[in-house]
């Protein structure tokens, strides 16, 4: 069964659920629930596409990892300024994979930012 939402959305929560299990364990249900969904589609074609947007998802939890863990405050504003701008980037690196992973598998569905920071 397809899902209702777009396929950018789909790629991209499955792409957090393995990030979360690979760093934590603690979400079994989800990733099991999105790998279960994308069973429709052929994964080959977006193969690199999905890895790539993983490797985003990883990166940006790397830099948030002290900011969620309530250890902010150690760090110098400057720092957390830099990492909220690098996050921003990989933002928009993660739209754009997203984009091609929709053009790849023609869905009509793309993500637009229009008057926002991540443009």
């Amino acid at each position: 069964m397809i899902p209702t939402f777009p396929v950018i959305e789909l790629f991209d929560r499955l792409a957090v659920a393995e990030v979360k299990w690979e760093r934590t364990s603690a979400n079994h249900a989800e990733l099991a629930w999105y790998s279960s969904q994308v069973t429709g589609y052929d994964l080959d074609r977006v193969d690199s596409l999905f890895k790539e947007l993983k490797d985003i998802h990883n990166q940006i939890w790397s830099l948030e990892a002290e900011l969620k863990s309530g250890r902010e405050n150690e760090l110098p504003l400057e720092e957390i300024g830099r990492r909220a701008i690098t996050i921003r980037d990989w933002n928009n690196k993660r739209i754009a994979v997203k984009n091609q992973m929709a053009e790849t598998l023609k869905c009509p569905v793309r993500e637009i930012k229009k008057d926002h920071l991540s443009e």
